[in-house]
C-alpha cells in the first residue's frame, strides 16, 4: 500500500514535470511579450526573433517579393533587418537590392516622381512626397483639394470631409511653417501624407473614422461653403484668407498631433513607411506607437511592419490569452514542486519505517533464538 502511494506521487511528479517542459517555452515568450507590451521596439524584436527561429528564409523570400513588386525601399528595409539580426544573404541578392535602390534614387527618377507628386498630390515615395509637400507649402495643393471638395459640398454632392478638413488644417499649418522657418515642417508633411493616404485608399478604417470626426470639428461648414463659392485656385491670396477663417485652430490639437507622429515616422522610415503605418493603424495611438518604433528601428521599420502588421505596435494576442500560458506554467511548476515534496516526504517516511522495523527485528532476534526458547521451557 505504501509503495502504491509513492507510485502515485511519482506519477504526479512525472506528469507535472512533462507539462512544465511543454508549457515553459510558451510561458517564457508570453511573459516577455507581456513585459514589452508598452515598448513597440522591444515587442517587435521578440516577435521577429520568434519568427526567425522558425525560418530565416522568410527574409530572403520577402526581399524577392519586394523586388518583384518594384519596391526597392521595402527590399532594402529587409536587408537592414537581416544585417541587424546577423542573417547572411546571398551576395547576388544583396547586389540586386543595391542596384534597385540606386535606380530608385537616381536624379531622373526623383525628378519624375517629384513632378507627379506636385501635380497630382499623391505620394508613395520620397520623390513624390517632396512634390506633394512642395505643392502644399506653396498652398497650391491644399487650395486645389479644398476647392474641389468644397465645390462638391456646395453642389450637395458626395464630399470627402476628411480630405477637406486635412487640406483646411494644412493651410493653417503652412502659415505656421513659414513663420517658424520650417519648424512645423514635420507636421506639414504628416498632414500631406494622411491626406494622400486617404486619396489612394491606404488609410486604415479605424483611423479614417477617427480622423473624419476630428476633421469635421475643425471646419465651419457654412463659412467654408461661402469661401469656396467665391474662391479659386487662380486667386490664392483671397481664397486662403477666406478658407482660414473657416478653420477652428483650437479644435485641431488631436489632428495636429496625429500629423506630427506621421511626420516622425516619415523622417525615420521614409514616406512609404508612414503610408504603411497609416494603412494598418486603427487610431492615433497606433501611429504614436509606430513613431516610437521608427525612432528606434529606422530603416528596418517597413520590414517589421510587413512581417508583423499591427502586431508590431501592440499585442496581437490578447493579454488574457498570454496570461493563461504563464498561469499554466506556474500551475505546472507548483504541481511539480508539490510532487517532489510529497515524494521526498513519503520516501523519507518509508525509509524511517524500514529502519525502525529493522532495528526492532534486531532487538527481537535474541528473544526468539533457540537457546532462549530452551531456557524458557526448562525454567
Amino acid at each position: 500500500m505504501k509503495r502504491l502511494r509513492i507510485g502515485w506521487v511519482l506519477a504526479a511528479m512525472t506528469v507535472s514535470g512533462a507539462a512544465l517542459a511543454v508549457l515553459w517555452p510558451h510561458a517564457r515568450d508570453a511573459g516577455a511579450v507581456l513585459a514589452a507590451q508598452d515598448d513597440p521596439a522591444q515587442l517587435s524584436d521578440i516577435q521577429i526573433n520568434t519568427a526567425l527561429r522558425n525560418s530565416q528564409k522568410v527574409i530572403s523570400d520577402n526581399i524577392e517579393a519586394a523586388l518583384a513588386a518594384g519596391d526597392a525601399d521595402l527590399a532594402n528595409s529587409f536587408v537592414e533587418l537581416a544585417r541587424e539580426k546577423n542573417i547572411p544573404l546571398a551576395s547576388e541578392l544583396s547586389q540586386r537590392v543595391s542596384d534597385a535602390v540606386k535606380e530608385e534614387n537616381s536624379s531622373s527618377h526623383f525628378a519624375t516622381r517629384f513632378a507627379n507628386g506636385f501635380m497630382t498630390g499623391n505620394a508613395d515615395d520620397a520623390g513624390s512626397l517632396s512634390g506633394t509637400v512642395a505643392g502644399d507649402l506653396f498652398v497650391f495643393g491644399d487650395i486645389r483639394d479644398v476647392v474641389r471638395e468644397g465645390k462638391h459640398l456646395v453642389m450637395g454632392e458626395d464630399t470627402d470631409q476628411l480630405v477637406l478638413g486635412l487640406a483646411t488644417a494644412g493651410l493653417a499649418v503652412t502659415a505656421a511653417t513659414y513663420v517658424s522657418v520650417g519648424g512645423a515642417a514635420p507636421v506639414r508633411a504628416g498632414l500631406t501624407l494622411v491626406k494622400d493616404a486617404r486619396k489612394v485608399g491606404r488609410l486604415g478604417e479605424g483611423l479614417t473614422e477617427w480622423a473624419g470626426r476630428s476633421a469635421r470639428e475643425v471646419v465651419d461648414t457654412p463659412l467654408l461653403q461661402n469661401a469656396v463659392a467665391s474662391g479659386s485656385v487662380m486667386r490664392p491670396g483671397e481664397t486662403v484668407s477666406a478658407i482660414r477663417a473657416a478653420f477652428h485652430a483650437e479644435k485641431a490639437g488631436a489632428l495636429v498631433r496625429l500629423a506630427k507622429d506621421v511626420g516622425r515616422v516619415s523622417e525615420k522610415a521614409g514616406a512609404r513607411g508612414a503610408l504603411d503605418t497609416l494603412r494598418i493603424a486603427e487610431g492615433p495611438e497606433d501611429v504614436a506607437r509606430a513613431a516610437r518604433l521608427a525612432e528606434t528601428k529606422g530603416g528596418q521599420t517597413r520590414a517589421i511592419l510587413k512581417m508583423l502588421g499591427r502586431g508590431a505596435l501592440l499585442l496581437a494576442a490578447g493579454a488574457f490569452d498570454l496570461s493563461l500560458w504563464v498561469f499554466g506554467a506556474l500551475l505546472a511548476l507548483f504541481g511539480f514542486l508539490a510532487s517532489i515534496k510529497a515524494t521526498t516526504e513519503r520516501a523519507t517516511q518509508s525509509w524511517l519505517n524500514h529502519k525502525k522495523a529493522r532495528r526492532l527485528r534486531k532487538q527481537m532476534a535474541p528473544l526468539s533464538s533457540p537457546a532462549m526458547t530452551t531456557a524458557g521451557v526448562t525454567g
